[in-house]
Formats: structure tokens, C-alpha cells, sequence
């Protein structure tokens, strides 16, 4: 059996309001920003923490494809008002700080720090395209 060398490099997150999304990333979460193309609504931005080159997360119009039909584009835009549509799991080992650091953000606060039944300490915000972050705490 051959083991494959394979990582995560980039994730995907939807956002309508880049500048909204960058402020979140950028200065609530502390992601620095490797990235920023395109103009108005339509820019591609990649962000990524800090000493961790080789991950990162590309903010995106989310129906900027052109195989996206008008039907889609508006479901995803329902969606994206419901948070629904796109979500991420992040880690740190100070799950308070964190927590207070977003939240004097005014991000919106989905979760305060919980240990979950299942073993995890998180908790969750949304970002201003309005897709699920949970930071779980690493142990």
C-alpha cells in the first residue's frame, strides 16, 4: 500500500461583502491576507494564519461561475441569509481568549465556549456572509 502525501491548501468560504469578510478574517480572527483580487463585490481574497503558509482559506463570490444558473445564485443567496451554506472548523489552545477577541469584534455570536457532550470544547460565530465558524480548543 502506498501512502499518498497529500494536505489541506486552501478552503473555500462564500462571501457578499468583502470588505465585511476581510475586517472579520483579517482583524477578528488575526488570519493575515495573502491575497486580494478583483474589484467591488468581485474579488477573490486568500487569507490564512499567521506562520502557516501552506493553509488558507479563499473568501469568494460565491456565484461568480458562470455555469451557475440565475435559479441557483438565488438559493445560494438564500441560503448564504440563513447560514447555511458554507461553515469551517478552526482550532486554537485558548479557546477564552479567542472567544473574547472575536466578540469584541461584534461578530455574531452563535456559541459561548461549551464543552460538548461528545468530548470538545467550542464555540461558534458567524461571519458577516453569515457562514458557521467554530473554534474548537485544542487539548
Amino acid at each position: 500500500m502506498t501512502v499518498m502525501d497529500i494536505t489541506i491548501h486552501t478552503s473555500f468560504l462564500p462571501h457578499d461583502d468583502p470588505d465585511a469578510s476581510l475586517a472579520f478574517y483579517r482583524d477578528a480572527l488575526g488570519f493575515e491576507v495573502r491575497s486580494d483580487f478583483g474589484q467591488g463585490k468581485m474579488r477573490w481574497i486568500t487569507v490564512g494564519p499567521v506562520g502557516q503558509p501552506d493553509t488558507s482559506i479563499l473568501l469568494a463570490p460565491p456565484a461568480a461561475d458562470p455555469g451557475v444558473t440565475e435559479d441557483e445564485r438565488r438559493t445560494i443567496a438564500e441560503m448564504m441569509a440563513k447560514g447555511t451554506y458554507g461553515w469551517i472548523l478552526l482550532a486554537t489552545r485558548d479557546l477564552d481568549g479567542t472567544f473574547e477577541k472575536v466578540q469584541a469584534s461584534d461578530a455574531e455570536v452563535v456559541q459561548e465556549p461549551t464543552e460538548q457532550p461528545y468530548g470538545i470544547r467550542d464555540c461558534a460565530f458567524r461571519d458577516p456572509a453569515g457562514n458557521l465558524v467554530r473554534i474548537q480548543e485544542l487539548r
